[in-house]
């Protein structure tokens, strides 16, 4: 999909929408009628994209010069990296205003982490509300007041259009590529994979839709999900995010939002052991459950290198023998084996999964015995 939207017009797709030829023309409306489980809200936004480009250099700059984290201006000069089809330098306002801007982030938020930071939170959160905003102050629009402090605003506002004109359009080329290739699969395999992880979890999967924010690049791990309310970031330019990959990830990042039912169990039954409440096992068992489901419905790719899925049963909790694959079967590599996330300090964690939760995802055995099994051999 190549064709441009202004930024008055950001990318919002729905479950509904994913089943129309996604072929989006300037002023093009989005259908408002929406699907059945899950819907997702698939965002490009302005603000959003710029936010965690001024982030990510600021990151960058007080990785590359520590002793200089105090002195903003002293750094070296921040140079935003531009798009081959902009014009190749900066002007010196331009540059001005991006070096403000860097400065200020690196000041303000280069040492909070995106995901545990309150105030980046409700930032994030702010920007994307926004984004259909031309600039963030109201003087052009009294409903486009972000209500951001003024500083804030007049930094973002500064650096919209140095942005815009040097990097935006290929950032939004970017993350619209990428929804066009996950789209299918969401379309495809959404319902029967939101019917099984939210069956697995003992959870509802909310009712309201979940707003996917996709930005050519997030945090260091390439995605991330706020909660209350629950929104996903995904880098559309990340590597780990691409292909059948993708579908995996998104639902990964949306899990966050229904998981709360295994955080409890393993607590509690931690507490009645009088054990220590063991920090990650939730998310490793987040990742292992969301590869194992993902796994056998991901068909070889075909000649062209076109991934093909086989659709998921969504009843119960065991899929149909039809609908599984064994892993020896399954090309498909899941998103934790894949990046060796069990090789970092998850190896006990992974021997557990395979041994006690693998059998209720084959539903050989009870939630809460599987739960309990697995704080067992904590």
């Amino acid at each position: 999909m190549r064709c441009l939207i202004p930024i008055r017009l950001p990318i919002v797709l729905s479950l509904a929408a994913l089943l129309l030829p996604l072929a989006f023309a300037a002023g093009a409306q989005i259908d408002p009628v929406y699907g059945p489980l899950p819907v997702f809200e698939l965002h490009s936004g302005f603000w959003i994209n710029l936010h965690h480009r001024l982030y990510e250099e600021a990151r960058a700059r007080r990785s590359s010069a520590p002793d200089n984290a105090e002195k903003p201006g002293k750094a070296g000069k921040p140079s935003l990296q531009v798009a081959p089809s902009a014009k190749i330098a900066l002007s010196a306002a331009e540059q001005r205003a991006w070096d403000d801007a860097v400065s200020y982030y690196l000041a303000n938020y280069a040492d909070k982490d995106l995901l545990f930071s309150t105030e980046l939170v409700l930032l994030k959160n702010q920007l994307g509300d926004f984004e259909t905003c031309e600039e963030l102050s109201g003087a052009k629009k009294k409903t486009c007041d972000a209500g951001l402090p003024p500083k804030l605003t007049q930094i973002l506002d500064a650096a919209g259009p140095v942005y815009r004109v040097h990097r935006w359009a290929a950032d939004d080329r970017a993350n619209r590529a990428w929804i066009t290739r996950v789209a299918p699969l969401v379309r495809e395999q959404g319902v029967g994979l939101s019917h099984r992880l939210a069956d697995i979890y003992q959870a509802r999967w909310p009712t309201e839709r979940i707003r996917v924010d996709v930005s050519a690049v997030a945090n260091n791990t390439g995605a991330y999900t706020t909660l209350d309310p629950l929104r996903v970031t995904i880098a559309s330019t990340d590597a780990r995010n691409q292909g059948s990959a993708a579908l995996e990830v998104l639902f990964h990042e949306a899990s966050h939002g229904i998981a709360t039912p295994v955080e409890q169990a393993i607590a509690r039954e931690c507490r009645q052991r009088e054990k220590p409440i063991p920090r990650d096992l939730w998310h490793a068992l987040i990742f292992y459950t969301t590869g194992e489901v993902i796994k056998p419905v991901m068909d070889t790719e075909d000649d062209a290198g076109n991934d093909r899925a086989l659709p998921i049963g969504s009843g119960g909790s065991k899929a149909s023998p039809a609908d599984r694959r064994t892993s020896e079967e399954s090309q498909y590599t899941p998103y934790a084996v894949r990046e060796g996330l069990y090789r970092r300090g998850w190896e006990n964690y992974f021997q557990m999964l395979t041994h006690y939760w693998q059998p209720y995802l084959e539903g050989q055995v009870t939630f809460d015995d599987a739960i309990a099994h697995m704080v067992s051999a904590l």
